[in-house]
C-alpha cells in the first residue's frame, strides 16, 4: 500500500464541520478518512471529482448531502480540506465566501 497522506483542515472547514449536526459530522469524517488518506486523486463516478480549473479547489468529495472541497500536494503528501458544504439544489458554487 502507498504512503498515507496527512489531512489538514482549513479554519473554514473546521467552522463548517462544527455547524453540522454530530451524526453528519461522523459520516463526513469517515468519508474523508476512507477516501482521502490513500488515494485522494482517484476519481470515481460517485465520490471524487476533479474540478475543472480555474476553480477554488482541485477536488470534490461527495458524502451524502455534503461536499468536501480539497486540494492535494505531493511534497509533503497532504490533503488540504478547504470547505465542507451542504449540497444545494443548484450548481456547484463558484466562490464559497
Amino acid at each position: 500500500m502507498s504512503e498515507e497522506y496527512a489531512i489538514q483542515y482549513a479554519d473554514e472547514a473546521v467552522a463548517d464541520l462544527k455547524a453540522i449536526r454530530a451524526y453528519d459530522q461522523r459520516k463526513i469524517l469517515s468519508s474523508i478518512e476512507s477516501h482521502l488518506i490513500f488515494q485522494p486523486r482517484k476519481e470515481s463516478k460517485s465520490s471524487i471529482k476533479a474540478m475543472l480549473q480555474p476553480f477554488w479547489s482541485q477536488y470534490r468529495l461527495r458524502s451524502e448531502d455534503f461536499r468536501v472541497y480539497y486540494d492535494v500536494s505531493e511534497d509533503p503528501r497532504v490533503v488540504h480540506v478547504l470547505r465542507v458544504l451542504q449540497k444545494t439544489t443548484g450548481a456547484t458554487m463558484e466562490n464559497p465566501t
